[in-house]
């Protein structure tokens, strides 16, 4: 099965009650496993939780630091793109030359990286002085 794929499983347990709008994250960490994610809403539509952070969290309690490959997929007219909160976090945690696909539920992939996702990325060299 491929990241895709499990991007496409993982997005049907997406609680959408507000937007209707399901999408599907999944990452292979650098240690092989694979994690999902779905997106959350919330009442308090900020307090809500993106596929791409769930699966994140996923991948950090299971012990992995590091993103080798991400999927992301939802049912658009184009391929879905992390927002910029979730770009941010995909760096925290992946390199920038990590290969990024995106895709829509018609069949429809882009492949990316996470650098072009988010170029000047704010990264720790940035905190210090020395």
């Amino acid at each position: 099965m491929s990241l895709i794929d499990d991007a496409r499983a993982v997005r049907e347990n997406a609680h959408v009650p507000y937007s209707g709008f399901k999408v599907g994250a999944a990452i292979r960490g650098a240690g092989g496993g694979v994690y999902v994610g779905c997106n959350v809403e919330n009442v308090a539509y900020p307090e809500g939780t993106c596929a791409e952070a769930g699966a994140i969290a996923a991948m950090v309690a299971a012990g992995e630091k590091e993103i080798a490959e991400i999927a992301v997929i939802a049912d658009s007219p184009v391929p879905v793109s992390p927002c910029g909160g979730c770009r941010q976090k995909l760096a925290e945690f992946g390199a920038e030359d990590v290969k990024v696909t995106l895709a829509n539920t018609d069949g429809t992939v882009q492949e990316t990286t996470i650098g072009a996702l988010l170029p000047g990325v704010f990264d720790a060299a940035q905190m210090s002085r020395t």
